[in-house]
């Protein structure tokens, strides 16, 4: 049985480019082989900030918002966050995502893919690689950065990366089928 990864789409601000790197990201996982592959949309939760009275260790989840969310992180065995990069720091919509739950990431491999300006979002990653470590997730050290994303968006919405992209992507997922099958040992 082939391990489940989930690819989440970080932003929700309108407008955003997230969905369309985020489609080349699935389609790309799909071909690669080692993954059940979905894409999660954080704007379908519309999780407002921190507003469950519990600790998420606890996970006494109150809100239908949060029990949903729970429910789609929790049967993934591995995550990609495709996310952009806001003032040097990944958007408030992922790390609030993150927060909300802690159980549900524990143990789990989980990759970036970063768009911005000239760094391609590195410095969003890197923060975003330190909060998963909070949670007890691995974020493994392969990133995919998409600098200047907006010359391989085209005027029909299909993103085309670079033969260093594809390459990095891919290098990515062998990486996290490796973590992923090694971190289930630790969760059975």
């Amino acid at each position: 049985m082939a391990s489940v990864l989930k690819i989440i789409i970080g932003s929700t601000r309108p407008g955003r480019v997230g969905p369309t790197v985020a489609e080349w990201v699935k389609n790309t996982a799909v071909s690669h082989g080692k993954f059940d592959v979905e894409l999660i949309d954080l704007v379908d939760f519309n999780l407002p900030l921190l507003d469950e009275p519990a600790h998420p260790g606890m996970q006494q989840y109150q809100h239908d918002h949060t029990k949903k969310w729970s429910q789609a992180i929790a049967s993934a065995d591995a995550y990609i966050f495709v996310t952009p990069e806001y003032d040097y720091f990944p958007p408030a919509s992922i790390v609030n995502a993150i927060q909300v739950l802690f159980r549900e990431w524990n143990y789990k491999a989980a990759g970036v893919v970063s768009y911005g300006g000239i760094s391609g979002g590195l410095r969003s990653s890197q923060m975003l690689r330190s909060l998963l470590s909070n949670v007890n997730a691995y974020g493994i050290y392969h990133v995919v950065p998409v600098p200047f994303f907006s010359q391989f968006i085209s005027d029909d919405d299909k993103f085309t990366p670079n033969e260093q992209m594809g390459d990095g992507l891919n290098l990515m997922l062998d990486e996290l089928a490796k973590w992923t099958d090694a971190l289930k040992v630790i969760r059975a």
